[in-house]
């Protein structure tokens, strides 16, 4: 079946969806939060879906006493089925799986990150898998390591049928850690706790899943990035709606020595992904050029509009190309001095 047939089939279902509006997806709007509990919130982000452009307007708060930012009011469980669906699987599903599969030098750099701590751990699960495409960069740099991969999407059981991942779980990781107690000597989370409901929850379920010994590995977003202010709505880990949760670094240190683990390393400039000035001149040109062909879109745009579309993204190569340029060769060398750094990552031992 061809995308567009795939589309037109679709249509018909995205638009019930939507007969009454997008005000559904959300529960009501908190007055605390989420992380410390204080009511001192102040808005940090407007914004929309950038990426896929369904409909509907997200915001962004700052609690002014712990700097955690979360969304507010926050998708619901219909919410979240919604704006995920058709984008790591459907529609989006080649796409990103051509994306996740491309990145096979970052991977290794996040299985580096464990060799001075345990240069030969057993078994590693990773939470928030996708299709396996760490796990299968990983074996390079840890050879003798079973990589066990867990999702709540369909993503995993493909991993495991690809052989990326040697057992698949799939299903949400707190209901799935009691039967995976002290299981692991290495577990990992990457880019995957801001996407959660309740992040302190997965915390917990990764406590009770790594061994006495072991080592937990996060790596998020880093809200504190200059790059968040300066660059708005445009920068990229932003990723609105899918993104629930930014935590600052101080935040996530505390929080797990408070359940039981000793924080062994802490890197801004290894987990840096020198994509932002592209990301964010890509997100600027889609965002003003005329929408591609979606089911959630009533209707298949005209000949005009596409024509108009790809003149508009034709013009706009040489600003995509200057953001390559920038991101890799001037900014990379400086993102942690410049604190531009986009992510963090965290290694953590269990006492």
């Amino acid at each position: 079946m061809s995308k567009q047939s795939e589309i037109d089939a679709l249509r018909s279902a995205y638009q019930r969806d939507l007969a009454d509006g997008v005000d559904r997806f959300f529960e009501p709007r908190r007055t605390a939060c989420p992380w410390c509990g204080s009511g001192r919130l102040t808005t940090r982000l407007r914004t929309t879906d950038l990426l896929q452009h369904k409909p509907g307007r997200f915001l962004l708060d700052r609690c002014q006493e712990c700097g955690h930012t979360f969304q507010n009011p926050r998708l619901n469980e219909t919410g979240l089925d919604f704006y995920y669906r058709d984008f790591y699987d459907g529609l989006g599903e080649q796409r990103m799986s051509g994306t996740f599969g491309g990145r096979t030098k970052m991977y290794r750099g996040r299985a580096a990150a464990m060799l001075a701590h345990d240069a030969t751990p057993k078994n590693w699960l990773d939470v928030g898998t996708g299709h396996g495409h760490f796990c299968e960069a990983a074996r390079e740099v840890l050879p003798g390591t079973a990589f066990d991969g867990l999702d709540f999407t369909d993503g995993v059981e493909l991993a495991a049928r690809e052989g990326r991942v040697e057992r698949a779980y799939r299903g949400a990781f707190p209901e799935l850690a009691p039967d995976l107690t002290a299981a692991y000597d290495v577990v990992s989370m990457f880019h995957y706790l801001e996407h959660s409901t309740d992040p302190d929850d997965e915390l917990r379920a990764a406590h009770r899943t790594v061994r006495p010994g072991g080592h937990l590995l996060i790596e998020v977003p880093d809200p504190q990035s200059r790059y968040a202010r300066l660059l708005g709505r445009w920068w990229l880990p932003w990723l609105q709606p899918q993104h629930l949760h930014f935590v600052p670094v101080a935040n996530l240190r505390a929080r797990l020595t408070e359940l039981g683990f000793t924080v062994v390393a802490e890197q801004h400039a290894e987990a840096h992904d020198p994509v932002d000035l592209l990301a964010a001149v890509w997100l600027a040109l889609d965002h003003t050029a005329p929408r591609e062909d979606a089911p959630w879109l009533p209707r298949p745009p005209g000949a005009l509009r596409r024509t108009a579309r790809a003149a508009l993204l034709l013009a706009g190569i040489p600003a995509l190309v200057a953001g390559t340029l920038a991101d890799r060769f001037a900014v990379r060398p400086l993102a942690h001095r410049l604190r531009v750094s986009n992510a963090y990552r965290i290694v953590a031992r269990r006492d």
